[in-house]
């Protein structure tokens, strides 16, 4: 199975690239970096949960792709720093970033603490920027890459009951429209991907926790929002794409992964 895993990915879509992937270890992140392998990149892996980055690593491995796991902190500069320069030394200049790491807060906007506050803006905005800031200058060093950062239907979009949620997802959405305005001419691609709801824990803890608000998403608002929930795969199938050589005329665009929902309002 392994070398048929192996040939397939030394043909696919992202043979030879190198990528690196914050919030790998599990839920669409977990996802991509799986995709990734598949298509033929090695793949980096940057998360706090090690447990499952290395259950992550362990699937691409003995399936005959190539990854690793770094256990980061990535709101944390320093262990940032730390991690893309063991990626220089272990595997080498990085093609991909997929900025994938992220939380969220269901709280109404009254009761949201400045802790609350703090928390998201450093696991949703700060990791970006620290992260991307690291990649652009390498990625420009080396000849260029493609960047994408995980935005939500909520970058454009407000909603009750996530208004930090939304205001870090919009931040992020124009970091990336930022980038590839700023680094095109270096060779640098940067979109975001912005799904709905997502059949992940991250997903389904939302809409529990909307649900006990005194939401309805499990009883028709999700189904007359987007149809129907999301597979992480459907999210990574986007990814891979935006990853890609076949998107390199595709920058500063906001692929929405969510059925038709942004474009209803």
């Amino acid at each position: 199975m392994s070398n048929v895993l192996t040939s397939a990915a030394a043909a696919g879509r992202l043979a030879g690239k190198t990528a690196v992937i914050t919030g790998g270890a599990a839920g669409m992140g977990r996802a991509t970096a799986l995709a990734f392998a598949r298509e033929g990149a090695d793949v980096t892996i940057l998360d706090i949960q090690e447990a499952a980055g290395a259950e992550t690593v362990g699937l691409i491995n003995d399936g005959g792709g190539r990854a690793q796991f770094i256990k980061t902190d990535v709101s944390d500069a320093r262990q940032v720093d730390n991690a893309f320069d063991r990626i220089a030394d272990t595997v080498g200049p990085h093609d991909i970033l997929f900025n994938h790491a992220g939380t969220i807060t269901v709280k109404p906007f009254h009761e949201t603490s400045e802790a609350d506050y703090d928390r998201l803006m450093d696991i949703n905005v700060k990791s970006a920027f620290l992260v991307c800031r690291r990649a652009v200058k390498e990625m420009s060093d080396n000849g260029g890459g493609s960047i994408v950062i995980t935005g939500s239907i909520a970058s454009e979009l407000g909603y009750p009951l996530e208004s930090v949620y939304c205001m870090t997802k919009g931040a992020v959405l124009q970091l990336a429209r930022s980038i590839s305005a700023e680094y095109r001419d270096r060779g640098i691609r940067c979109n975001a991907v912005c799904p709905g709801f997502v059949k992940t824990a991250h997903g389904l803890r939302e809409i529990a926790e909307l649900d006990t608000a005194g939401q309805a998403w499990e009883e028709g608002a999700l189904a007359e929002a987007q149809g129907r929930i999301c597979e992480p795969e459907e999210v990574a199938a986007a990814v891979v794409f935006l990853a890609s050589d076949e998107a390199s005329f595709v920058t500063g665009t906001a692929l929405y992964v969510d059925n038709g929902w942004y474009a209803k309002g």
